[in-house]
């Protein structure tokens, strides 16, 4: 009992306690979630990126691994989302939103700071190669999902190759792999904009989820985030045997993969209106719910 308790209140409340300043604070305080996002994708992120990536010094072999890993977990989780929404006999659109929640694990606001509180600082680079994976194997996923529910095109799909985190990545691995020094004039800077993303995308989580309000839970939510938050911890544990993944990557792995649903899955149901009340909703209910299902996972490791 005791270690629920700790790791409860030392993990898992610290990042809650932000999602709750943003969620009090933005409205009276007239935060707009969407500038306070915007600029944590597009600069907090790359910044993010190039400073833990940039600094580290990965191995090839673990790294594809580690790539390797994600991108067959999140290929998994589409596909079992998909079938149980098609077992339950539900319409192509709400089919894509099973799709959408069981894809888009919170890996960036929740992930990451949850990998460094309980794994430590030294977990931060493998979870940052997870981040990324995720980000563009799950984009490309759910826009893909969504168009094809709705007999659309998938020229969003592009739009992969022009997130900011992604763009990051080719300069920090070429950093990375020759050992070049960087010099302080750029470290400096990216180190305190990659020091500020985590609490900012928190609280940017909180206020968004402020504006959608407390919602109506349905049958059709839980079962959504069956694949989210109880079927992907194990998938992710036993996928690790297979990829070789020991240490770190063994656990912050499992960590991300075991994350509730990213309000980046919202994003993409209103831009091709896939539900997006419902999705948002759901994206709330993942998240309240994530807090007893982290801790389980946490505990399963350890921690």
């Amino acid at each position: 009992m005791g270690q629920f308790v700790g790791t409860f209140a030392n993990v898992v409340v610290p990042v809650f306690a932000l999602v709750f300043v943003g969620y009090f604070a933005g409205p009276r305080l007239g935060l707009d979630a969407r500038t306070l996002s915007r600029f944590a994708y597009f600069v907090l992120v790359p910044a993010f990126v190039f400073n833990v990536l940039g600094t580290a010094r990965l191995e090839a072999g673990s790294t594809v691994a580690m790539v390797g890993y994600f991108a067959v977990f999140e290929v998994a989780c589409a596909v079992i989302g998909g079938v149980i929404a098609v077992l339950l006999r539900r319409p192509p659109a709400m089919i894509a939103v099973y799709i959408l929640i069981a894809v888009f694990p919170n890996v960036g606001n929740f992930g990451l700071p949850i990998v460094q509180f309980a794994l430590g600082e030294s977990a931060l680079p493998a979870a940052t190669v997870y981040f990324v994976t995720s980000t563009v194997v799950s984009f490309v996923i759910g826009v893909a999902a969504a168009n094809l529910s709705r007999g659309g095109n998938l020229r969003a799909l592009l739009a992969v190759a022009k997130t900011p985190g992604l763009l990051a990545l080719p300069p920090a691995l070429f950093v990375s792999a020759l050992h070049i020094a960087v010099p302080p004039v750029i470290t400096r800077p990216t180190g305190l904009l990659a020091q500020a993303m985590v609490p900012t995308m928190i609280v940017a989580l909180g206020v968004q989820l402020a504006s959608v309000g407390i919602p109506r839970i349905t049958f059709d939510m839980v079962a959504s985030n069956i694949t989210r938050l109880i079927i992907s911890p194990i998938l992710a544990v036993l996928l690790v045997v297979p990829f070789g993944l020991v240490g770190v990557e063994r656990g912050a792995g499992i960590v991300q993969a075991s994350m509730p649903a990213a309000v980046l899955a919202s994003i993409i149901a209103l831009e091709n209106d896939l539900l997006p009340a419902f999705v948002i909703g759901s994206v709330l209910f993942s998240t309240l719910a994530s807090a007893i299902t982290i801790l389980g996972v946490l505990v399963f490791l350890g921690h």
